[in-house]
């Protein structure tokens, strides 16, 4: 798991509602969203029940490749 910084880890961790992430390139903005739908749906949230809006539709390609592959290492460690 990375080091996330103060910031990050208040953006996966936060449980208020509504979430914006927005952080320049290279950032990490994917990688804390990826590792907060990850706790989300551990926690029990059906994934059907989120909404993950990007800019383009390469980078939801990515998100969402990423995400099936964080979410299928979090099913085999379980």
């Amino acid at each position: 798991m990375p080091e996330w910084t103060k910031e990050q880890k208040s953006a996966i961790e936060d449980r208020g509602g509504t979430l914006l992430v927005s952080a320049a390139a290279g950032s990490g903005k994917t990688a804390v969203l990826v590792e907060r739908i990850v706790q989300l749906v551990r926690e029990g949230c059906p994934i059907e029940n989120m909404l993950v809006v990007t800019f383009t539709n390469a980078a939801a390609g990515e998100m969402r490749q990423r995400i099936g592959e964080a979410l299928s290492r979090a099913a085999r460690e379980e």
